[in-house]
């Protein structure tokens, strides 16, 4: 029987079957990929974690074994300070932690060792001009000095609030103190360029870019701060 291509039910028949054929492919395609861009957004991560560490340029294909030199646990705390997940089994307890899945219950801390001191790195998220900005920092030994830190963001202006990215605006955090001796408050600011008044705790901001930087002073006061009973407890 011949087939009659200028019917509707020849049109819809091959309409149906031209969309049933594209959607498998695009989900074969994307269930090929998702292991790929899984894997891709953990190395990132890990990458932005080792930056805070100052341990930057980190090939790809070297990331996770750099990083498991380092990392020696990833708990979960929560605002009082206890211990909710040990992070002994890295990658699975603080590191499987989405930016937006933290809250006042669910904190994670990567804990580091590097040239024998035991470092304290915390995650930071909040909002810039355009969007989304994020970081980690990171303290020594003492649990009030900053060994480093990484920004980044999502949609900041080029050669303004995009510059939260390069490593001399990172740089700067470097040896301030970041927590008052009692291990009580916050004293880390990121102030307009030119208004440092304290060299000990405050950092030049970005000229042009207030608003960038306001988000950047903001994840200070507001995530480093909800790891304050944290850091008490491991002064007891």
């Amino acid at each position: 029987m011949k087939l009659n291509t200028n019917s509707n039910v020849y049109t819809i028949v091959y309409a149906v079957i031209v969309v049933v054929v594209v959607a498998f492919l695009l989900a074969f395609v994307s269930s090929s990929l998702q292991e790929r861009s899984e894997s891709n957004e953990r190395n990132d991560k890990k990458k932005q974690i080792l930056a805070s560490l100052n341990i930057r340029e980190v090939e790809d294909a070297k990331v996770a074994d750099i990083y498991n030199e380092y990392i020696v646990a990833d708990p979960i705390v929560d605002n009082k300070g206890v211990v909710v997940k040990a992070g002994a089994d890295k990658d699975k307890d603080g590191f499987a932690v989405a930016l937006k899945d933290i809250n006042e219950k669910t904190l994670p801390v990567y804990v580091a060792k590097v040239n024998a001191d035991t470092l304290y790195v915390f995650p930071l998220s909040g909002k810039g001009l355009w969007g989304a900005i994020w970081g980690y920092i990171a303290l020594k030994s003492d649990l009030r000095t900053v060994y480093g830190a990484y920004f980044s963001h999502a949609s900041e202006t080029a050669g303004l609030g995009a510059l939260i990215k390069d490593e001399p605006f990172q740089k700067q955090f470097e040896g301030k103190t970041a927590v008052s001796s009692t291990l009580d408050k916050v004293l880390l600011r990121l102030v307009k360029k030119g208004t440092v008044r304290d060299a000990a705790t405050e950092c030049d901001g970005i000229s042009g870019a207030t608003l960038t930087g306001n988000g950047v002073d903001q994840m200070f006061q507001e995530n480093l701060a909800a790891y304050l009973p944290y850091l008490q407890s491991l002064k007891k």
